[in-house]
């Protein structure tokens, strides 16, 4: 499980981070009001999809689909983080959705992948 949540961090970093938020190439919600001030310092890249809700509920889909028994603290703490992006205001909603579903895809993917190479598929 550890080795499928170290693959999905990688190849949601690279699918994020790398090759969607250059292509879409969004403006932060702050940047474009400028009466916020925010508790963070500025990120620097762009807004669209959140990689720290990408990369949290990645981990928390293998650990689902390993069936962990910690798989809901996983959960927990990836909706805590997708809430704290909204409400640091460093991300619009769209934003965190599409990084918690391309983690939940990322995370799926990369446990079968593991599963299949384990031999194990369920």
């Amino acid at each position: 499980m550890g080795a499928a949540i170290f693959a999905a961090l990688a190849l949601e970093l690279f699918l994020c981070n790398v090759l969607l938020k250059p292509l879409v190439g969004r403006a932060r919600p702050f940047q474009s009001d400028g009466s916020v001030s925010l508790l963070v310092s500025c990120p620097g890249d762009f807004s669209f999809p959140s990689g720290h809700t990408g990369a949290s509920f990645a981990a928390a889909a293998v650990m689902f689909f390993a069936r962990s028994e910690l798989w809901g603290w996983a959960l927990a703490l990836a909706a805590l983080i997708a809430f704290s992006r909204l409400y640091l205001y460093v991300h619009y909603p769209s934003d965190v959705l599409a990084g918690a579903l391309l983690g939940i895809l990322v995370g799926w993917m990369t446990w079968r992948l593991s599963a299949c190479l384990d031999g194990v598929l369920v």
